[in-house]
C-alpha cells in the first residue's frame, strides 16, 4: 500500500497563515502541522512509501519532508502547471508511481484522528469518510448513495447525499479504474477536464467500482480551507489529544501481541496503563515470575505509555472512577467466560460519565502460548519454587493449601480454579499430609511409611505442578536426622516443613488423650528448631514449629510459652492445632500471641472448626489455612460407593453416571513432563 497526499493548491483562502509556505504544513497544535501528523500516522501504521504532489513553494514542502526522521520513503511529484489545474491533474503527474498498488488517499489540508484513519486503512473494500451526524455543508464534498454504494461525489449534490471528506481507502481494481479514467481525462483535448476535481472522473465509471462509506460520526476529520476551518478544528483537536485511554495488564513479560494492542490505545489518547498488584494476580491466575514494582517499571520504559498506576483487584470500577477515561481498551476474549461479570462492571462504570469500550480482537498466536509454557516451567524450578510461599504470604495476608497425596491430585490441587463475581478463588499451595500419604498406601499414620517413599511422593507432584509444597514432617524425628530432612527438602523446592512438638511413636492427634502422647520440652524441640535452620542454605526455606498443647489440654499460657519461644529459637511459622469443634481457642490464642508478635505467621488446619471462613481467619490474625485431608477424605467415599454399586448389580452401568470420564481425566495431565 501506499500513500498518496495531494499538496500542490495554491491555498489562497487560508490568505497570511499560508503566504510563506503550503498550507500543510499550518501549525495545528504545539508539536504538529498539518501535514507532520498526517505523516506522524501513516509511518505508525506502517506505510512506507509516501506518494506526494507539490506546486505552491514545492522547494520549502520537501525539506519540511525530509527533516523528519520517519521511516518513509518520498516519491515528490510537482504539478508544473499547479496554478492552472486542480489536483486531477496533479495526480495525472504521479501516475507512474500510482500503478498496481492499493492506495490511502488524502488532500494535504485533512486533519482527522487516529481512529478514523485506522478505521480507513483496516476496511476490506475500498471506502470514503462520511459522516452521519453532520449536517450537509454548502459548499464541501458530499457523498450520493445508492444501495450502500457511493455513486458519486462532489459538492453540487444534495439529495440522497451524506457530508463526506476526501480520505479514500482504495483497493487496486477499483483505483486502477479510477486512474484510467483520470489519465483519460487529462489526456483529453477539453481543458477543463484538467481543472475540475478527480471525483468528477470516478462518477463517470462509479458503477465499477465497489466504493463504500466508512461514517466516522463525530469524530474528527475535517478539511481546513480557511482560517475559520482551522479556528473549529483547533478545540477538537485539543479534546482528542486530550482524551485518556486505560488498559489494564498483569502480564510479567512483554511480548509482541501485547505491544500491537498498546500501539493501538495510544493512539487513541493518553495511554495510562493499570498494573495488577501481586496480590490480585495470584488470586487471578498464577504467582508473578517478576514482583508489581518490576512489572510496573516494564511500561514505565515504554514511550508510549503516559503513566502506570497500580490497580489491586480484577475489578476496574475504583480506578475507572478516579480517572475517568475516554476509552477503556481491552481484547475480546472477555465477551465470553469468567471475565465477562469484569467486563459489564466496566461499561456500566463507562456509561456513568459517557467513557467508551474499545475491544481488539485477541491474539491467540502459538507463540504466545509457548511464552506461557515456558512460564510455568520456570515457576516449577526448584530455586523459583521455594521461596514462593514466603512472598504469597507476605503478598496476599493469608494463603490457603490444600492436600494432595499423588500426582493426580496435585494437578487437582494446581488447577481447579472457582469463579465468582468476576474473581478467580484457587488455592495457593500444596500439602503433603503424613496422614494422608500413609492412607493412599494403606498404612496407619505411625510414621510407618519412611522418608524415602515420602520424597518420592512429593517428587511425582512436583514433576506435574507449580504451586508451593508444605511438608507434613511429623516430629521431625532426630535432631541430628531432621538436619537431613531440611537440607533435603530444601534442595528439592519444598517451601515449608511444619513440624509437631511431640517425641517417640506417632500417634495422630485427632486422639488427642485418648492415647498415650508425649509433647517434647520446650528446650528441646527449640534446639531442634535451632538445627534445622543452622542447615538451611537459603533463607526462602520455612520451618514451621506445630504446637501440641491445646491437643492434649496443657492449657493456653504453655501454648503461647511454647509459641515464643519456639520463633525465639528461629521457627518461621506456628501453627496451632484444636479438636474442638468450635473455634474459640484458636482465636484466643491468636489474639494473645499477636499482642507481642504481629509478623510471625499463623497456620491453622481447621478440619474441626470448619465452619469459619477464611476471611475471619484472617482478620484474627491467620496466614495460612491448610485443609488437610478433603480430596482423600471425599475420594474414598465415592470409590466405595462404585465398588459396593457394581458388586450389587454385577455391571458397571448403574454407576457410570457418577464417575469422570477417563478422557477428562487424561486432560488433567500436562503432555510436557
Amino acid at each position: 500500500m501506499k500513500a498518496l497526499i495531494l499538496n500542490s493548491g495554491l491555498g489562497r483562502r487560508m490568505g497570511v497563515l499560508a503566504s510563506e509556505h503550503p498550507k500543510c504544513m499550518t501549525e495545528i497544535s504545539s508539536q504538529d502541522t498539518i501535514l507532520s501528523r498526517q505523516l506522524k500516522m501513516i509511518a505508525a501504521a506502517g506505510i512506507k512509501e509516501v506518494v506526494m504532489t507539490t506546486g505552491y513553494y514545492d522547494d520549502v514542502l520537501v525539506n519540511y519532508c525530509k527533516s523528519f526522521d520517519l521511516p518513509i520513503s518520498y516519491t515528490f511529484v510537482k504539478n508544473p502547471i499547479y496554478d492552472k489545474t486542480n489536483y486531477i491533474y496533479s495526480i495525472y503527474c504521479a501516475r507512474e508511481s500510482l500503478k498496481d498498488t492499493d492506495i490511502v488517499l488524502m488532500h494535504g489540508d485533512l486533519v482527522f484522528e487516529n481512529s478514523v484513519f485506522d478505521a480507513v486503512l483496516a476496511s476490506p473494500v475500498s471506502c470514503m469518510t462520511v459522516s452521519s451526524t453532520l449536517e450537509l455543508p454548502e459548499k464541501d464534498f458530499k457523498a450520493v448513495i445508492k444501495e450502500d454504494r457511493i455513486t458519486a461525489v462532489g459538492v453540487e449534490f444534495f439529495n440522497n447525499a451524506i457530508a463526506a471528506q476526501p480520505l479514500y481507502k482504495l483497493n487496486t481494481d477499483d483505483w486502477r479504474l479510477w486512474l484510467d479514467n483520470i489519465i483519460a481525462y487529462c489526456e483529453s483535448n477539453d481543458e477543463s477536464k484538467r481543472k475540475c476535481y478527480a471525483e468528477k472522473a470516478f462518477n463517470d465509471i462509479s458503477e465499477k467500482i465497489n466504493l463504500r462509506t466508512l461514517d466516522f460520526e463525530d469524530k474528527l476529520c475535517a478539511e481546513v480551507d480557511t482560517p475559520e476551518d482551522l479556528a473549529m478544528v483547533f478545540p477538537k483537536l485539543k479534546e482528542v489529544e486530550n482524551r485518556t485511554v486505560y488498559m489494564c495488564f498483569s502480564t510479567d513479560i512483554l511480548h509482541s501481541g501485547h505491544m500491537s494492542i498498546i500501539k493501538k490505545a495510544a493512539k487513541l489518547g493518553k495511554l495510562i496503563v493499570g498494573v495488577l498488584s501481586d496480590e490480585a494476580i495470584i488470586s487471578y491466575k498464577r504467582f508473578p515470575l517478576v514482583p508489581y514494582e518490576e512489572r510496573k517499571g516494564l511500561f514505565e520504559n515504554l514511550a508510549l505509555v503516559n503513566k502506570v498506576i497500580e490497580q489491586k483487584s480484577l475489578s476496574y470500577k475504583t480506578n475507572l472512577k478516579t480517572l475517568k477515561p475516554t476509552y477503556v481498551v481491552h481484547g475480546d476474549d472477555w465477551v465470553t467466560g469468567f471475565q465477562r461479570p469484569i467486563r459489564n462492571e466496566v461499561v456500566e462504570t463507562l456509561a456513568t460519565y459517557g467513557g467508551q469500550l474499545i475491544e481488539y480482537p485477541y491474539s491467540a498466536d502459538e507463540k504466545y502460548k509457548k511464552l506461557d509454557a515456558r512460564t510455568k516451567y520456570e515457576l516449577s524450578l526448584p530455586d523459583v519454587r521455594r521461596g514462593r510461599l514466603k512472598q504469597a504470604i507476605e503478598m496476599k495476608g493469608l494463603i490457603t493449601a490444600i492436600e494432595a497425596h499423588s500426582g493426580l491430585t496435585g494437578l487437582i490441587a494446581e488447577n481447579t480454579v472457582v469463579h465468582q463475581d468476576g474473581k478467580s478463588h484457587q488455592f495457593d499451595a500444596m500439602w503433603i499430609s503424613s496422614l494422608c500419604d500413609s492412607t493412599s498406601k494403606g498404612k496407619p499414620d505411625i510414621e510407618l511409611v519412611d522418608m524415602t517413599s515420602r520424597l518420592r511422593t512429593i517428587d511425582d507432584i512436583m514433576e506435574v505442578t507449580t504451586k508451593p509444597i508444605i511438608f507434613d514432617g511429623d516430629t521431625g524425628g532426630l535432631t541430628e536426622h531432621f538436619v537431613y530432612t531440611v537440607k533435603t527438602l530444601e534442595r528439592m523446592g519444598v517451601s515449608m516443613i511444619i513440624i509437631e512438638d511431640k517425641t517417640g511413636l506417632k500417634k495422630n492427634s485427632l486422639f488427642g488423650n485418648e492415647v498415650s502422647q508425649t509433647q517434647d520440652t520446650i528446650e528441646q524441640f527449640a534446639e531442634k528448631i535451632s538445627a534445622g535452620k543452622k542447615a538451611q542454605k537459603t533463607k526462602k526455606f520455612m520451618i514451621c514449629a506445630r504446637i501440641e498443647s491445646l491437643i492434649l489440654e496443657k492449657g493456653m499460657e504453655d501454648a503461647l510459652n511454647r509459641a515464643f519461644a519456639y520463633t525465639a529459637a528461629g521457627a518461621d511459622a506456628v501453627m496451632i492445632h484444636s479438636r474442638k469443634k468450635d473455634p474459640v481457642e484458636i482465636f484466643e490464642f491468636m489474639e494473645k500471641f499477636r499482642l507481642q508478635d504481629t509478623t510471625t505467621p499463623i497456620v491453622l488446619v481447621p478440619t474441626s472448626f470448619n465452619s469459619v471462613t477464611e476471611e475471619e481467619f484472617k482478620s484474627k490474625g491467620a496466614n495460612v489455612i491448610i485443609y488437610a485431608n478433603q480430596l482423600t477424605r471425599a475420594g474414598f467415599p465415592a470409590m466405595q460407593n462404585a465398588a459396593k454399586t457394581i458388586l450389587k448389580n454385577h455391571r458397571a452401568q448403574e454407576c457410570g453416571d457418577t464417575l469422570m470420564s477417563i478422557k477428562d481425566i487424561i486432560t488433567l495431565i500436562p503432555e510436557d513432563l
